[in-house]
């Protein structure tokens, strides 16, 4: 009685007693908690809650900031890039222009050694001419390369003039557009039609400016040239070798006195946005 009566051991056995209590019910298995679990739960979650919302803010911020950094390096990376391949297609897309034009350039210049017994020096156009009655172009050939003047001058498509002007390494070349019957320094082309070299014959001596055409003139009545026909060189002139296209005849009619037909002929060369000629060197001439 005397153990019982102990006020010290009663109140602990009973708190064993309670925490036996909680212990039983905590632990097993249940879908609802209690009022003070509850009001626990509660309360430490809004607690935990004050601290992890600024936590995450401000660590939310430091990982934008660094994901900031990282797009823009990335964006400098692709900026770069893109600039790099819009000059890598640029420079492609030249130089697959260039490549077809020399490739061209080689097919015609092997068609026309099958034919003739000419040298072709392909040579690039420096510089053309701002006046527009000069009708020049300057290439990079000159007389080291063995070019000298009256020379013919070609494009893929045709004829395209005459070399009037030699220094050491360049060269003038005057244009078919330039050639003026009225000028001392132009000189006439003599042309015959391809196919029949023997059987046609004419001369080119004038450019119209208007109609960006040449004028064939004295051809004979009888001639049996006629439009669609081919024009090419006859070698009769001296200055031209021949057998190198000119153009295509698109108007014959008779000329002011009716003694001899003109003609209109449409050239091949485009004279404007030349980038690489011929120089046409036959073997008298020292090609």
């Amino acid at each position: 009685m005397k153990l019982l009566g102990n006020k010290r051991l009663r109140i602990l056995m009973l708190g064993l007693i309670c925490f036996i209590a909680l212990m039983g019910l905590t632990l097993g298995k249940r879908e609802r908690l209690t009022w003070p679990e509850k009001f626990i739960t509660d309360t430490v979650s809004w607690t935990q809650g004050l601290f992890y919302k600024p936590a995450g803010y401000v660590a939310g911020f430091f990982e934008d900031m660094g994901q900031l950094r990282t797009i823009f390096e990335e964006n400098k990376v692709l900026k770069q890039t893109l600039t790099k391949y819009a000059r890598d297609t640029t420079r492609l897309n030249d130089l697959e222009q260039q490549n077809k034009r020399l490739q061209e350039a080689l097919g015609f210049t092997e068609r026309q050694k099958q034919s003739n017994n000419y040298t072709f020096r392909i040579a690039e156009v420096v510089a053309v001419n701002p006046d527009l009655l000069n009708n020049t172009v300057r290439i990079n050939l000159g007389e080291k390369d063995g070019v000298k003047p009256n020379m013919a001058v070609m494009s893929v498509e045709g004829l395209v003039g005459r070399v009037v002007q030699v220094s050491s390494f360049y060269s003038n070349v005057q244009l078919l557009k330039g050639i003026d019957d009225t000028a001392n320094e132009s000189k006439a082309i003599a042309v015959t039609v391809k196919g029949r070299e023997n059987e046609s014959f004419g001369i080119i001596e004038s450019y119209d400016r208007e109609k960006q055409t040449l004028l064939m003139t004295k051809i004979d009545p009888n001639d049996k040239l006629a439009v669609g026909d081919v024009v090419i060189t006859s070698g009769l002139g001296q200055i031209f070798p021949r057998g190198i296209e000119v153009g295509k005849v698109i108007s014959r009619e008779p000329g002011t006195f009716g003694i001899s037909h003109v003609a209109v002929i449409q050239p091949f060369a485009a004279f404007d946005h030349l980038r690489e000629v011929f120089v046409v060197m036959v073997p008298e001439q020292g090609g």
